[in-house]
């Protein structure tokens, strides 16, 4: 167990799920809100022999905290995955669905599988094939989801810095591609691009 630390009541948590169910995950996703970019979901099974000191909602950290475990977490994870669901598959499934198969497609990747599976949320996707279970807040209580909530938040944001560098007029590196006044404005002046969320943008008439 780790030493005594904010992460210690976390890991006390997922404790009492090994106990009880086997090898456990958490799985959290990043970016459900913002009007273009993927959705990244992520799981993580940790090892509870080599803990991640730390760890903790990936909301409750700065960016340099979350970047640093990051390479904790993937360098000590007995697994991890982050699959990155395009704003065109958002489109067809709405991004309620979409993350739902996103979070399942991380789970089925994990290499060992995983025995029992913990959602950030008030539900579980179907596509997961183990025992699973929804936490709310649980990017706050479970170690595990805690990690898939750093390790989704941070791949994205890489993303979207990547991608701000290939259209910088969108300023994607400040709002991260959320909804702001600013974003909005940036919208009008410069048009639409493919990684645009269609669906997100009907909505508030942006889209023919």
């Amino acid at each position: 167990m780790p030493r005594k630390s904010d992460s210690t009541a976390l890991y006390a948590f997922d404790a009492e799920q090994r106990a009880a169910h086997g090898v456990v995950c958490g799985v959290d996703e990043a970016g459900r809100g913002p009007l273009c970019g993927p959705v990244c979901c992520a799981a993580v099974i940790l090892d509870p022999a080599n803990p991640v000191e730390g760890v903790n909602d990936s909301k409750k950290l700065t960016e340099k905290r979350r970047e640093a475990l990051y390479e904790e977490i993937t360098q000590k994870a007995l697994a991890w995955q982050v699959v990155f669901v395009s704003p065109q598959e958002i489109d067809e499934k709405n991004i309620l669905w979409a993350t739902m198969d996103g979070m399942a497609r991380a789970v089925a990747a994990l290499d060992p599988a995983p025995d029992y599976v913990l959602v950030d949320g008030n539900r579980c996707p179907p596509g997961i094939q183990q025992p699973s279970r929804a936490v709310v807040k649980g990017d706050a209580g479970s170690a595990s989801i805690a990690a898939a909530s750093i390790l989704a938040k941070v791949s994205r944001d890489r993303y979207m810095l990547e991608l701000d560098k290939q259209y910088p007029q969108y300023q994607l590196a400040k709002h991260k591609g959320y909804p702001t006044k600013l974003h909005y404005e940036l919208i009008e002046r410069y048009g639409i691009q493919p990684f645009y969320r269609r669906s997100f943008l009907k909505k508030q008439g942006y889209w023919p």
